[in-house]
């Protein structure tokens, strides 16, 4: 059993977690198709009424420069970003990130969304599974928190079926859809890496 001042060993950054008929791999900010997915995403209705980004992408200039920062970011080790693909044909499907991961508690927050045309196929909810398995397994984290806008039922039962149980409602700890100076609640799930393996069926 590892001792509490020992760090676990940094991810592998070219390493491409595959299961469940996906692969999680890496955004390409020289890629027209990536940065055109990530945009797509992005500005999607859907996803900005559950989310409010600090730096919204307008146009594929800045979906460009949201990839390279993030690459950046990815490189010092604070998070680890996916471009969630089919398994197959490689077509991006939508992003998963592992974020605000500390070394010292074994932390870290899972964030992720779906393209439009996807939904209803359970892409979130395999992507989910896999990244906590890899986030355990290669980051050697403990505790995955995950954290959606009160009443996003979608967000609720996919963490649910992936090993995330509710764990409590978070008071004023999100932006409210498209304002950044107003505040909403949250839900707050999270798994141990003590807690088995769900079967997702």
């Amino acid at each position: 059993m590892a001792q509490i001042d020992e760090q676990p060993a940094a991810h592998r950054p070219d390493a491409v977690p595959r299961g469940h008929g996906l692969r999680l791999d890496h955004w390409d900010p020289d890629s027209p198709d990536h940065a055109e997915a990530w945009l797509r995403g992005r500005t999607d209705l859907e996803f900005l009424r559950w989310n409010t980004p600090l730096q919204p992408d307008i146009d594929l200039a800045g979906a460009r420069t949201a990839l390279l920062r993030q690459r950046e970011q990815a490189a010092t080790g604070g998070c680890a970003p996916f471009r969630i693909a089919d398994a197959e044909s490689g077509t991006t499907l939508g992003h998963i990130g592992i974020n605000m991961i500390d070394r010292v508690s074994r932390s870290a927050r899972v964030g992720y969304w779906v393209l439009p045309a996807e939904r209803g196929r359970r892409v979130a909810t395999r992507a989910l599974a896999l990244a906590a398995r890899w986030t355990f397994a290669e980051l050697g984290l403990y505790r995955l928190e995950l954290g959606h806008a009160l009443g996003h039922e979608a967000s609720c039962r996919i963490a649910r079926a992936c090993g995330f149980p509710y764990e409590g409602t978070l008071r004023g700890a999100m932006f409210e859809a498209g304002r950044p100076n107003a505040f909403r609640d949250a839900h707050l799930h999270a798994r141990l890496a003590s807690d088995p393996d769900p079967a997702l069926g």
